[in-house]
């Protein structure tokens, strides 16, 4: 993997606390990568070593190209950033915060016109683009705030906690945003309090105490490692053949079912092998299968538990 986003014993440290303490990440052109832990656990100050913004006590950073420790200025050139929250100024309508930050990248004149009219109409901030932001509603801040740091069309988006106290409809259709800015080409580093924002992620690490305690996962593999499975309804009972056929294909059978009582099946994992498994051994019954996916805030839980026994 070439990697667009690389560190090493990233480390640091404020007096006798180790806050992030040897963290190694890559991450590839056009990734949405989801960086995850709880309060306190590090997050924060990693992200804002790898913008430049904090110099890391040990490690090396590379950011498209740059070498951060070296230059951190001129990675900051390269990058959107978000933080948790957004950096608009109040006395002055969002139309004028956009004309300050395009500058800022010497974005002006009919370029900034152009960019910001694309921008506008993406992001539906027409209605908001002469208002205040302290007058505007939480998602419209939050949709502003995403669409100021994508005015320059960097090639890395950083985001931090970027849906915090927002609705879920709204935050539904700032995830829309992001898979687009992912689709354009662009990479994405987000972290997240919610976890199931994390299935719009391809890939993702969590943090506990300043280490990485899972340094490198899919949503799925996360499930498949930390979770109880996927918990599977289909009518019954099932013939033995069926049952045979599931087995084979790796469900565990908790139950066959009867007239009028489902069977129960899990599964530690539901890709294509074990869907198309289902469908030929159910047959038309397949079109009923009621499935249940594993809650990634039980695998978060059982992940920080097990690091917490190792280290004690």
């Amino acid at each position: 993997m070439s990697a667009i986003i690389e560190a090493r014993g990233l480390t640091r440290r404020f007096g006798d606390f180790t806050a992030v303490d040897g963290v190694d990440l890559e991450i590839a052109p056009g990734e949405i990568f989801a960086f995850l832990g709880a309060n306190g656990s590090g997050k924060s100050t990693t992200i804002r070593m790898l913008i430049g913004l904090l110099a890391p006590t040990e490690g090396t950073i590379r950011v498209d190209g740059v070498n951060v420790r070296a230059h951190p200025r001129e990675v900051r050139d390269r990058i959107g950033y978000m933080g948790q929250k957004v950096s608009l100024y109040t006395g002055i309508t969002l139309r004028e915060n956009v004309e300050f930050y395009a500058g800022l990248y010497g974005l002006e004149g009919a370029a900034l016109a152009r960019r910001w009219a694309e921008v506008r109409e993406r992001f539906a901030l027409a209605e908001a683009e002469h208002e205040r932001p302290e007058n505007l509603s939480a998602g419209v801040r939050q949709r502003a705030g995403l669409a100021l740091a994508t005015l320059h069309e960097p090639r890395i988006l950083f985001l931090d906690e970027p849906t915090a106290g927002v609705d879920v409809a709204s935050r539904e259709l700032f995830w829309a945003r992001i898979q687009e800015e992912a689709d354009a080409g662009r990479t994405v580093f987000v972290t997240t309090h919610f976890l199931e924002e994390v299935d719009f992620c391809d890939r993702l690490a969590l943090i506990a105490d300043g280490r990485l305690v899972v340094p490198d996962a899919t949503p799925e593999s996360l499930r498949a490692r930390w979770s109880d499975g996927y918990r599977i309804e289909a009518p019954g009972p099932l013939a033995p053949e069926a049952l045979a056929r599931l087995r084979a294909a790796g469900f565990t059978v908790e139950s066959p079912g009867a007239e009028g009582a489902p069977a129960r099946l899990r599964a530690t994992q539901l890709g294509d092998a074990e869907q198309q498994a289902l469908s030929t051994a159910l047959g038309p019954a397949a079109a009923d299968v009621r499935i249940v996916q594993p809650d990634l805030h039980e695998a978060f839980v059982r992940v920080v538990a097990a690091a917490q026994r190792e280290a004690a």
